[in-house]
């Protein structure tokens, strides 16, 4: 997405954080929210917020695993409904980013060439098999969850939503070039100082680890240390994907999101 041609920018605001969470839900969810700026500003707030709108996220998701239970279905397919609801809420977006960037990287070709990939509207091969292999990861560990308790199931579902948006504030800080000149990946890349991003890790951190509490003392490391491997394992393709690319593209950016996500779930049913 990007700021339509011809329109003035608006002024800067006092208060710039109301356009910062719409620019957050609005590009992040499907959620009927208007963005009524496309500014740097906006931007570099909305990236700071993507934990907020991934909280959401992984509300909505837990809500429904816990519904199925509730109706008496079983551990693996609460796991799948709980995994369609982030898919259903961003457009597949996410999903599509992924795949696109598994192509990317899968086809070995020169940079422009890959991007040029990217863009393609078909899936290949490496698209597919990465898809059906974090998709496959994701239910496994959420029914894993599931299986052990309904509170573990809801509790994975919220950490892993609400990672996999902190993987996109992280990407998006300063330093991080983009790949293109236009699109959601030139708008918000190196918008977010890197003291900000490195803030709302340790926020989102220590929210992982209280919510853990229910489990004690080793929930509340598990907790932390779930966002943190998210997160760490987010960076590794970030590094990656600007290695190959010249820098981020909004499938990258999907991509981070479901790695993080992928990564976050394997760490709450290790152990």
């Amino acid at each position: 997405m990007s700021k339509p041609e011809n329109e003035p920018a608006p002024e800067p605001t006092a208060n710039p954080w109301p356009d910062g969470l719409r620019f957050a839900f609005g590009t992040l969810t499907v959620l009927p929210v208007t963005v009524s700026r496309w500014d740097r500003e906006a931007a570099r707030t909305g990236m700071l917020c993507t934990s907020v709108a991934g909280l959401v996220v992984g509300l909505c998701a837990a809500l429904t695993g816990w519904l199925f239970l509730l109706l008496g279905a079983g551990p693996l397919l609460a796991a799948v409904a709980t995994t369609a609801i982030p898919a259903v809420l961003t457009r597949g977006l996410h999903l599509d980013g992924l795949a696109d960037t598994a192509d990317g990287l899968g086809s070995g070709r020169p940079a422009a060439d890959a991007l040029r990939i990217m863009k393609q509207s078909d899936i290949g091969p490496f698209g597919v098999i990465t898809l059906v292999f974090v998709l496959l990861a994701q239910v496994a560990a959420l029914a894993e969850a599931y299986g052990s308790s309904w509170t573990g199931g809801m509790y994975a579902a919220v950490v892993s939503a609400t990672a996999a948006r902190l993987a996109l504030t992280l990407a998006a800080r300063t330093g991080v070039p983009p790949a293109r000149p236009e699109g959601l990946g030139a708008a918000v890349a190196g918008t977010v100082p890197l003291r900000g991003a490195l803030l709302v890790v340790a926020v989102v951190t220590v929210g992982g680890a209280l919510l853990g509490a229910y489990d004690g003392a080793y929930g509340i490391v598990r907790g932390a240390l779930a966002v943190l491997v998210a997160c760490a394992v987010a960076e590794l393709l970030l590094r990656h994907c600007v290695r190959r690319f010249g820098g981020v593209t909004g499938d990258v950016f999907g991509a981070l999101a479901e790695t993080a996500a992928t990564a976050a779930l394997v760490v709450l049913v290790l152990g």
